[in-house]
């Protein structure tokens, strides 16, 4: 006799019942469950989870695939989602790309094989329109962060392009007008960076200042802000104002500009971009953009879940607020 069996005959139903009362797929009358459940705790029942995850065609499991978990923008919003994940019932496991196609379009590949997650949660920045296409015709549910969309995915972002006007203009608000743009890329698509490169340009237009320019970097790193204010240090006229595309250019620079002697504020303001747990105890502290990593999380994982559930309706696109975080480094 096996140890379900066991449980139906002493909590007195059949086996099926039990079954039942286990998945949770089932109604079952409420007395008839506390006698089942009063059972399997008697007899310390464990009920198979291979099994269960044969007959329900899930695993229980979900991925999320970012760029650069060392990018604590990344690490903050991961454990954002895990904690959603949980509050769907799910487990998240997490793997980065840095940020290489290949990588992306393998681990985005798995959705394909109807193994291991349920579905997948990715934030690429090197996929192609052709390799989404292909992997919309998965059987398995994806959504997409950040500005990579698709018509066939639900996809979850942040304005961009008015969050970075909204930085800017507070910098022109405080007074400046010598605003330079840190985070243009030279070499990498990034439809992000080009997207708050498009909101600086718009403020700036739109307040004609005396000056206006552009830092082009490699990466969005802290050693990348400091060698971009050490150019800028270099030119005939020190700007005074720097936006910084991310809040690890904005450290670094602002690193840069005080080994140099030039005081921020009161010479140089500084915003960033992404409010990291750092920029809150930095000296000055930062003045950032915060993406709701929280609603980020939410939308992302509750959309996921509808998929996975069954829900055949339109891809939902969400745009997720963010506010300006005003602090230190810009008086």
């Amino acid at each position: 006799m096996s140890q379900r069996e066991d449980v139906a005959r002493l909590a007195g139903v059949s086996a099926r019942t039990v079954s039942n009362v286990v998945s949770g797929t089932v109604n079952v009358a409420p007395g008839t469950r506390e006698r089942v459940l009063a059972a399997i705790e008697e007899l310390d029942y464990r009920p198979s989870e291979i099994g269960r995850m044969l007959r329900s065609g899930r695993t229980g499991m979900a991925a999320l695939v970012v760029p650069d978990l060392d990018n604590p923008y990344f690490a903050e919003l991961s454990r954002k989602l895990i904690v959603a994940a949980r509050r769907h019932g799910y487990t998240l496991m997490v793997e980065q790309t840095d940020g290489e196609r290949d990588r992306e379009r393998e681990l985005l590949a798995r959705a394909e094989t109807k193994a291991l997650f349920d579905g997948v949660i990715v934030s690429p920045l090197n996929l192609t329109d052709e390799d989404l296409s292909r992997s919309s015709r998965t059987e398995r549910p994806v959504v997409l962060l950040g500005e990579e969309s698709h018509p066939g995915f639900d996809h979850v972002q942040i304005d961009n392009l008015a969050a970075a006007r909204e930085a800017v203009e507070h910098l022109l608000a405080t007074g400046r007008e010598r605003v330079v743009a840190v985070g243009a890329l030279r070499t990498e698509r990034s439809s992000s960076s080009s997207l708050r490169l498009s909101g600086f340009e718009a403020a700036m237009g739109a307040a004609a200042p005396a000056s206006a320019g552009v830092a082009y970097v490699d990466d969005f790193t802290r050693r990348s802000g400091a060698d971009a204010a050490r150019e800028i240090l270099r030119g005939r006229k020190l700007p005074d104002a720097l936006f910084c595309f991310n809040d690890l250019l904005a450290l670094g620079a602002m690193r840069a500009l005080h080994d140099a002697g030039v005081s921020v504020p009161e010479q140089v303001a500084v915003v960033g971009f992404d409010d990291i747990e750092d920029g809150r105890y930095s000296w000055p502290s930062l003045t950032t953009i915060a993406p709701d990593k929280e609603a980020i999380a939410e939308a992302a994982m509750g959309a996921l879940a509808c998929r996975i559930a069954g829900n055949e309706g339109d891809p939902r696109h969400t745009i997720a607020p963010h506010r300006l975080v005003i602090r230190e480094s810009t008086g």
